[in-house]
């Protein structure tokens, strides 16, 4: 009976996420509801994350992720040309736990990203999200529905990052 439920939870995922990916009139999933943190320390709850009807990109990483890194370094580089051109709003939410959490303002700051940090100490948005490794990123349209995701990096990934966006930006 578990072996069924289990199956049929997969095979439920795996159609939304082909839905989400490819159906446009398919009904897409919106981001769950989650209490966690700004960097500040003050509550912030996943509903909120919107750009006024613009694209939005969520990024799950981590301070010890190399991958995650790499990723949103590469993004970095070309952020303020995605925002101009765009209007993409990117949350960059950190897994990292009670103990490393401290790391991640200056370890934000040093780099001079312009993302807004969320902190998932407890890992409770990544739960919620169904979301086992990082880096994990998904990009959410102008109505906050999720319309792609993927997990890893690779170099040169943020390209396809970039043309979805801006696929989503025309659509307004």
């Amino acid at each position: 009976m578990k072996n069924s439920i289990l199956l049929t939870t997969i095979i439920l995922a795996f159609c939304l996420s082909l839905g989400a990916q490819n159906d446009k009139t398919a009904h897409l999933a919106k981001l769950p509801a989650v209490d966690i943190q700004t960097i500040d320390g003050k509550i912030f709850n996943t509903q909120d994350i919107q750009n006024d009807g613009k694209p939005v990109i969520v990024s799950l990483w981590a301070t010890w992720c190399k991958p995650c890194i790499a990723e949103l370094l590469a993004i970095a580089d070309e952020y303020e040309d995605w925002v101009e051109e765009t209007g993409v709003k990117l949350y960059a939410v950190s897994i990292d736990d009670a103990k490393t959490s401290a790391r991640v303002a200056p370890f934000v700051q040093g780099r001079g990203w312009d993302y807004e940090v969320l902190l998932d100490v407890n890992s409770d948005f990544k739960r919620a999200m169904n979301v086992n490794d990082v880096p994990y990123m998904c990009i959410l349209n102008g109505k906050g529905e999720i319309v792609w995701q993927h997990t890893s990096y690779a170099p040169g990934s943020e390209q396809e990052v970039y043309e979805i966006i801006k696929s989503l930006a025309a659509e307004k």
